[in-house]
């Protein structure tokens, strides 16, 4: 028994991602679907994601899935990965996640990032360009300043202030810094590249501020995991986002996810194959043994208190039963 795995927390975020032949209403209908699913397999977070104008992402509103997902079910908590602060006021993020907490005290979670538009064009759609990220730590401290009562406008953020939502800072690019400075939890990502991964673990730590929000770090590693009978049911877990990933490089638009029969029949361009080959490399997919053993490197490296499984794929049965397979894994504390 692994007592590095059963020590450590597992939680899910879904992107809500759209399927070949299916509407955007069933990809949101089935995250709704799946946190039921995963809620009684001990799974301690189920959280959602924002995009805006990406075909193959249904999630653009994640508060209002946060909703939908915590109304069908009890006790998981809830949240989002992230909520995207620059496309936002905080006045409105702030209220927002102060209805969400209390609708459903106690299983809230406000997860933050600081990414902006995919396009141009959608960038221009939200009134906000790259520019808007720059001031992600102010934004932070400007929400984070509606629960506290501290704001300087006079304006009382209702119903949010004086609850406690706990924020998370997505550590894309600076916001490893950003999060150790404001002293609050990181999430971090991806399992492929472990070497980034263990750079920014090791600089938040060394840069980590005591806050009221978290008095010590708490690291949350996300990423690509499957696990199944076989290493190759596992890879084939893996083959739609992979493809559409690799599609979305080398034609600009990012896909819907096709079947997996259908990638493995396609002609690829060397481009193409080379952007899909890469997409699959590295990721944390095979049978229980293997990624328990795999889990176990990362854990031991990273010190990790959390990890957050962030995999899509276009068979939903296939995408259950992995997860039924890696809570089998992490409620035995590794088997």
């Amino acid at each position: 028994m692994s007592a590095t795995i059963g020590a450590v927390r597992f939680s899910v975020l879904d992107r809500s991602r759209t399927r070949e032949g299916h509407t955007d209403a069933e990809a949101l209908r089935d995250t709704v679907r799946l946190a039921r699913e995963l809620e009684p397999l001990g799974y301690h977070r189920f959280w959602v994601s924002e995009h805006h104008g990406v075909p193959g992402v249904a999630g653009s509103a994640p508060t209002v899935l946060a909703a939908a997902v915590a109304g069908a079910t009890h006790s998981i908590r809830v949240g989002t990965g992230g909520v995207m602060l620059p496309n936002h006021r905080p006045l409105v993020v702030a209220e927002q996640f102060g209805v969400l907490e209390s609708l459903f005290p106690g299983r809230i979670d406000m997860g933050l990032g600081r990414s902006v538009g995919f396009t141009g064009g959608v960038r221009k759609a939200l009134g906000h360009g790259r520019d808007d990220a720059e001031d992600f730590a102010g934004q932070i401290e400007e929400l984070l300043g509606w629960f506290d009562g501290t704001s300087p406008t006079g304006v009382r953020a209702r119903p949010s202030e004086g609850l406690t939502v706990p924020p998370f800072v997505l550590a894309m690019g600076e916001g490893a810094a950003i999060a150790a400075r404001a002293g609050l939890p990181m999430v971090i990502g991806d399992l492929r590249d472990r070497e980034k991964l263990q750079r920014g673990v090791d600089a938040y730590r060394a840069a980590f501020r005591p806050s009221r929000w978290a008095a010590e770090p708490y690291v949350v590693v996300s990423g690509t995991v499957a696990v199944a009978a076989s290493p190759e049911e596992a890879r084939r877990i893996l083959v739609p986002e992979a493809w559409s990933m690799a599609y979305s490089r080398t034609h600009g638009t990012f896909p819907p996810l096709a079947p997996a029969e259908f990638v493995e029949a396609l002609t690829m361009t060397a481009k193409e194959r080379g952007c899909y080959e890469a997409a699959l490399a590295g990721q944390l997919a095979g049978t229980e043994e293997q990624v328990a053993a795999e889990l176990e490197t990362v854990l031991k490296a990273t010190g990790a208190q959390e990890v957050l499984v962030t995999t899509s794929t276009y068979d939903r049965a296939a995408l259950l039963d992995s997860y039924r397979r890696l809570a089998g894994i992490f409620t035995a504390g590794g088997g």
